[in-house]
């Protein structure tokens, strides 16, 4: 090799390395775009906004957040999934990612689609009935419904939603017959359940919580592996006598995959940056949520467990989207 070519090997060697660098050091080049697949004001939504603010302030670039609706989320998540592989366009992640592929013809795939980055939270559930509901407890409940085997009609935001899936595991955990009732939105389906003409409900403890505070509702369990900080004096659903229920939303960040490891890596250490401000941390505890930590593999790997979890569910339970 002749010295010319010693420097130019040199030369594109060092070119390599700057260029391989990049996309970590320099991302991000433009505004970033977090497309949350469902209206805004849902959870989903005050998530994908607290991150952008974060975002915006620690990159010093806009993140803005788009509302992109559509069959449960399937319209979103799809344009992220064709979305250009920098880093750029960053989608919210739920629990109806994991059910989605039992319900509707996917043009993506849940996993191989994306690379996860990082949860944020994890909100449990709490099961509520109509004040004149002969149970005060989550066994009178029970007991109550293998009585009236398909009689007591519960209310769900819409069939496959994540208030749906919650109860049908319920049914299928607790071994009862209830009768499913959907409503437009979790609000009509509260109210009805407020109103009596159905009698029960099993849905995030932040939906719930101020009605049951306000006595217009009874808690009969909560869905989580331990009792909620919000509702402490509520037992767990697997206190009260149904083991191994548990059922809630989760929400979290992902990218296009094959976006660099280098971007998805400070994409998550900004996330986890986020949770450890103590502001965050009083706002996400009042909504009656917790703070996920995983790394991007673990988080795959949970996403995955989850898409399994409630395809079982989704089948058992013969549910078809509408």
């Amino acid at each position: 090799m002749t010295k010319l070519h010693a420097r130019l090997f040199a030369i594109a060697s060092f070119v390599l390395v700057l260029t391989t660098a990049a996309p970590g050091q320099d991302y991000p080049t433009k505004p970033v775009r977090i497309v949350v697949p469902f209206a805004p004001g849902g959870i989903n939504d005050v998530v994908g906004r607290m991150l952008a603010a974060h975002l915006t302030e620690r990159f010093g670039r806009q993140v803005i957040v788009e509302n992109r609706t559509g069959a449960g989320g399937v319209v979103g998540t799809e344009l992220v999934a064709n979305s250009p592989k920098d880093g750029h366009t960053l989608l919210i992640v739920s629990i109806a990612h994991a059910v989605n592929p039992w319900l509707y013809q996917l043009n993506y795939d849940p996993s191989k689609s994306f690379a996860p980055v990082a949860p944020v939270l994890s909100s449990q559930n709490a099961l509520a009935v109509n004040l004149e509901l002969p149970a005060k407890s989550l066994k009178e409940f029970v007991a109550l419904a293998n009585q009236q085997p398909g009689k007591i009609q519960y209310a769900s935001g819409g069939v496959g939603g994540s208030l749906h899936l919650a109860m049908e595991l319920f049914k299928i955990t607790a071994g009862v017959d209830l009768l499913h009732v959907p409503f437009r939105g979790a609000g009509p389906a509260v109210i009805d359940v407020i109103g009596g003409h159905t009698k029960a409900i099993n849905a995030t403890i932040s939906t719930l919580a101020p009605h049951i505070r306000g006595g217009k509702l009874r808690a009969i369990g909560v869905s989580g592996t331990r009792r909620s900080a919000v509702l402490p004096e509520v037992a767990t659903i697997e206190e009260g006598g149904v083991p191994g229920y548990d059922a809630g939303n989760w929400i979290g960040v992902a990218a296009p995959a094959g976006t660099p490891d280098a971007i998805v890596a400070r994409l998550h250490k900004e996330i986890s940056a986020m949770l450890d401000q103590p502001e965050v941390q009083k706002q996400i505890a009042a909504d009656g949520s917790e703070i996920m930590r995983m790394s991007p593999a673990a988080f795959a790997t949970y996403m995955d467990n989850e898409m399994a979890k409630w395809g079982r569910v989704v089948k058992q339970a013969g549910i078809k989207a509408q």
